[in-house]
């Protein structure tokens, strides 16, 4: 007898559509952990915001299958809606970054396995203006590969979809002039006398020309591993940010793009911190990509991180700490 309920929503077209061939055998295994399904397939883009936005309060967990990008979907309309519920994710994208980050299983059914016997894992979230990204807002140089990519490219090439895209562009590289306000919060050295630890606040400001810049939770990005730095947490607070300026020759331009792959920091060419809030403002308007997709053009725009704003249902373990 089922006492669970779970809203499962998933994109049937991410990824070969590889859902498809596993979709009896993953309800069937829901269905033996004793959970009632809902099922939704995606029809087009911002389904899976709508539905779990305006979901009702019956349901236990809420379920996604898909890339990334349907994930942003299912925690823009959870950090959208009037209340929280647990949400558990079956990568089946082309590249799946925050799957990865999340040490989630590549096998679609072992994923679906973990939201059976797993725990929830508290993780932040990033607000972008008035939108939400799960693991990275980016925007220059190659940010719009992942949205001008069809979907039958990537699910043929993969990552090297993205490369061969990327490598079309080099001759058209363009920077921005950007002010950028950042804030880091510390912890104090030292405590007061009930004992209580506080925290300081550190802003610093920085004002180049960039030609990318990532703000990422996440330690994966475009299916590169540690590109966003080391020691990576994703319930700490803090994003990852990198801001490169712009290369004088083609020769710094290609040790600059080794060094970000090898995560070879050269201070004169990036700058690389972490911060829990930022506002960047330019004088012309410049293109963001959210979690892959588009997320608008903006002269400016402030990104914060929501501490802990969502629960991930993850593997059992002590703590999500990677690098």
């Amino acid at each position: 007898m089922t006492d669970k309920k779970m809203l499962f929503i998933y994109n049937p077209k991410a990824g070969k559509a590889q859902i498809k061939g596993r979709l009896s055998d993953i309800l069937e295994l829901f269905a033996a952990g004793g959970y009632e399904i809902t099922v939704y397939p995606t029809r087009k883009r911002g389904d899976a915001v709508e539905i779990t936005q305006y979901r009702t309060p019956v349901y236990d967990i809420v379920v996604c299958s898909g890339g990334d990008g349907t994930l942003d979907e299912v925690v823009t309309g959870m950090m959208r809606s009037s209340f929280q519920t647990p949400i558990g994710y079956i990568p089946a994208g082309s590249t799946n970054d925050f799957g990865g980050s999340l040490d989630l299983p590549k096998n679609m059914l072992q994923a679906a396995e973990t939201i059976v016997v797993g725990e929830n894992y508290p993780c932040d979230i990033g607000s972008f203006n008035q939108d939400v990204f799960v693991y990275i807002a980016a925007f220059g140089l190659f940010t719009d590969v992942s949205y001008e990519t069809g979907q039958d490219m990537k699910n043929l090439l993969g990552h090297m979809a993205y490369l061969l895209e990327g490598m079309k562009r080099l001759s058209t590289i363009r920077s921005y002039h950007m002010k950028v306000t950042c804030t880091a919060w510390k912890k104090t050295e030292g405590c007061d006398s009930a004992g209580e630890c506080g925290e300081t606040e550190d802003v610093h400001v920085i004002e180049d020309d960039f030609v990318f810049g990532m703000v990422t939770n996440s330690i994966s990005v475009g299916g590169f591993k540690h590109i966003t730095g080391n020691n990576v947490k994703l319930d700490d607070g803090v994003f990852e940010v990198t801001l490169i300026k712009l290369p004088r020759t083609p020769i710094e331009l290609n040790n600059l793009m080794l060094s970000l792959v090898n995560r070879d920091i050269d201070t004169d060419v990036m700058h690389c911190f972490r911060a829990s809030r930022l506002t960047i403002e330019s004088m012309e308007e410049v293109a963001w990509t959210l979690d892959g997709e588009y997320g608008g053009s903006h002269k400016e725009v402030v990104i914060e991180n929501n501490h802990r704003a969502i629960e991930i249902r993850v593997m059992k373990r002590d703590s999500l700490d990677i690098g």
